[in-house]
């Protein structure tokens, strides 16, 4: 199976040994690592407020989809990680849904973790396109 890696320089570049994003096999399936709340310079957005971290978020996943050659209406999948389930806005994330994705909606599985891999970041989320 052939992969493209793609890493762009518009989103913070990765933590360790991963790339942000995988676009398989003639560009049908692809698969985004966990985004974060920062910015291009690798700056937190939203200290201690999930609805805008949620919003960052969602905006580097809408970089790496495009810059994998797909748009947001192509995410058939994503995985929703937050430190403190409670402390989410669901008005929030309706419109952020709304917003982003537009009226079809991808499958979604939302989870509290103990935390993520910086103590500052409240929310993360991966997924999965067809493109």
């Amino acid at each position: 199976m052939t992969k493209q890696i793609i890493n762009p320089d518009s989103i913070p570049k990765p933590m360790g040994p991963y790339s942000q994003a995988v676009v398989t096999a003639g560009g049908k399936f692809v698969f985004i690592s966990g985004q974060v709340p920062e910015d291009v310079k690798g700056n937190l957005i939203g200290k201690g407020d999930i609805d805008v971290q949620a919003r960052q978020v969602l905006e580097n996943l809408k970089i790496m989809i495009e810059e994998s050659g797909g748009a947001m209406s192509d995410i058939v999948k994503i995985t929703i990680f937050m430190v403190e389930i409670n402390s989410f806005s669901y008005d929030c994330l309706g419109k952020l849904r709304k917003e982003f994705f537009g009226a079809d909606y991808p499958a979604s599985t939302m989870m509290e973790v103990k935390r993520l891999a910086k103590p500052e970041w409240l929310i993360e989320i991966e997924a999965w396109a067809v493109v």
